[in-house]
């Protein structure tokens, strides 16, 4: 077959030559081109493709038209769709997966993170080298902003200080974020400007706390120069927006910006398509200029932000929102938020935190709110997914979803529960029962191992990134990266999937393995699962005929690659309904 191949390309090659010698000679080139009804744009052949389809087949063909695949099988057969205009592509043994779906990632805020200080998990004299230097580069009194910090991984892993940043930055506002974007570290002079009263005076809003010098931290010598009773520096969730909404807004260039840098950062990985975790629309407009431009080949599945936003899409007609550009950019759903973080220790728990007594978090609803929130979005035709991470939280957001299902009579509603991180081992079987998605993070488990089980105690882990059980209990997951609050690279979530090691591998064996999932599932979570997730799984989410031709080129076998290498897999080409959107450069 390769044979037949590479003879009608020579063919092709030297009836183009002719054309273009008769081209030059002046003759004239016919008005219309006529093709065979049958042939492709462009035929890849010589593959490794994964299809990711019912029977998770393999193929070695695709042929693709209008975007769309027409064929997907062997090579003695992809031959039929060749005309002499068809672009032929030989794979060279290489391997094909559909195009990954990233199924929670902050659109515009993996932008944003890119122009920004990055904290990305740094020691912490690293970070504060960072705002020194930023300092250098401000006048006095700008702000500067940075993301990604974690005190886990320092020692000792406690909060930071105010006086840490106030000892190089006295004359600007520092404001860095939490990796898990739910807590802030801020200076005194952020402070200032948020008003905070560091002695007590400031409540906490509901939903965040203002974190204070404890006896325990008396006692044990940490945050001198701070009183008991004084604020630290930290703020947790709510808590930040009272320094956060005085930070100056970025520009309209920067805000476009963070949709480009955003979208060429995902398509490097082999990710065609997202489900935004909120956004606004404002947000919304300026994506559909962008693609109106030809700038965006991205799918994007946006949630519209609790508040004003999904108000305004409420009252938006379906066809000014869904299926725009080719079916690239959808909105048709809402994201909710129950609680805060694990590591910010603001999930909200059913009981206290084992390593904060008299503690359980930070719930945001009440029934009552959280019922008239779901209940408008699902009378408006909307998905709705909520973030919840706290056990507490995962229970009221699946008592909520229940009763709206039952009293509205909801068949295909698709209700979703974002991240689902700690569950009574009680709840887990409801998700299945009600049809809710588990949308979960494979990568969060191996990021808070080092802490969760602090956090909870040895019971409460039971239920804590319980995939398998989850599964079992007859659940699909749809997986994402929660990006900027981790990496983009999909490939860190396979391997977190398989192993439940962090990427340096640890801990030897593997976290709670009997929630490990196999290969197959792990691709189909960030796949056809994924597809399902947003509607889409008629479309996208699996090389077969008549969908998409959304798939991406990797560097190594994803099934038969050492498992320590999934990690390291790299995206050589992605593929967008058959246009080339990224190349890998040697």
């Amino acid at each position: 077959m390769y044979k037949r191949i590479r003879r009608f390309i020579s063919i092709a090659a030297c009836l183009l030559l002719i054309a273009s010698l008769i081209s030059q000679a002046g003759f004239a080139a016919p008005a219309e081109v006529k093709r065979l009804p049958f042939a492709a744009d462009t035929v890849y052949f010589n593959g490794n493709i994964y299809t990711v389809d019912e029977k998770f087949s393999k193929a070695t063909a695709m042929a693709i038209k209008d975007g769309k695949f027409i064929f997907v099988g062997d090579d003695n057969q992809v031959d039929y769709f060749i005309d002499r205009f068809t672009k032929v592509v030989d794979l060279q043994g290489k391997t094909v997966i559909p195009g990954l779906i990233d199924s929670h990632l902050h659109y515009p805020g993996v932008g944003a993170a890119m122009q920004q200080i990055d904290c990305f998990w740094a020691p912490k004299e690293d970070i504060l080298n960072k705002v020194a230097e930023a300092v250098k580069r401000s006048q006095p009194g700008e702000w500067i902003i940075g993301r990604g910090w974690n005190q886990e991984v320092w020692d000792p892993a406690i909060f930071p200080s105010k006086f840490e940043l106030d000892a190089i930055a006295p004359n600007n506002p520092v404001v860095l974020t939490r990796v898990c974007g739910h807590a802030i570290w801020a200076n005194s002079a952020a402070m200032k400007i948020g008003g905070i009263d560091t002695n007590g005076v400031t409540p906490n809003p509901t939903g965040g706390e203002i974190i204070r010098k404890t006896a325990e931290d008396e006692a044990k010598g940490r945050y001198k120069g701070i009183k008991v009773g004084e604020a630290i520096g930290i703020f947790t969730d709510t808590a930040a927006n009272i320094i956060t909404q005085h930070r100056p807004d970025p520009t309209e260039n920067q805000l476009v910006d963070q949709l480009r840098l955003a979208q060429d950062h995902i398509l490097s990985y082999g990710v065609t398509s997202v489900r935004d975790a909120g956004s606004s629309v404002a947000t919304f407009n300026r994506l559909k200029e962008l693609y109106e431009k030809g700038e965006l080949k991205i799918r994007i599945y946006m949630m519209a932000s609790e508040g004003e936003a999904a108000e305004q899409f409420y009252k938006m007609p379906k066809e000014e929102r869904t299926g725009l550009f080719g079916d690239r950019l959808n909105v048709r759903s809402v994201k909710l938020m129950a609680d805060g973080s694990l590591g910010a220790r603001s999930a909200w728990m059913l009981e206290e935190y084992s390593d904060r007594k008299g503690h359980v978090g930070d719930r945001r609803y009440t029934d009552e709110e959280l019922y008239g929130y779901v209940k408008k979005a699902a009378e408006a035709g909307f998905q709705v997914n909520t973030h919840a991470i706290g056990d507490a939280a995962n229970r009221q957001v699946l008592d909520i979803y229940e009763k709206i299902i039952k009293e509205l009579n909801l068949k295909d509603h698709r209700f979703a529960i974002e991240h689902a991180q700690i569950v009574s081992l009680d709840d887990i079987p409801r998700f299945a029962k009600l049809g809710v998605l588990p949308s979960m993070q494979f990568v969060h488990a191996t990021s808070d191992l080092n802490m969760a089980e602090d956090r909870v105690g040895p019971e409460r882990i039971k239920g804590a990134y319980a995939w398998r059980k989850m599964i079992e209990s007859g659940s699909i997951i749809p997986n994402g990266t929660d990006a900027a609050v981790e990496l983009v690279n999909p490939y860190h979530g396979f391997y977190a999937a398989v192993t439940r090691k962090t990427r340096d591998g640890f801990p030897e064996g593997g976290w709670y393995t009997e929630e490990c999932l196999i290969r197959e599932e792990a691709l189909r979570a960030y796949t056809i699962w994924a597809a399902y997730a947003q509607f889409q799984e008629d479309n996208i989410g699996s090389i077969e005929d008549g969908k998409y031709a959304d798939f991406v080129v990797i560097d190594r076998d994803y099934m038969s690659c050492p498992v320590e290498e999934l990690k390291d897999i790299n995206a050589l080409m992605t593929v967008i309904a058959g246009e080339v959107v990224y190349e890998a450069h040697n």
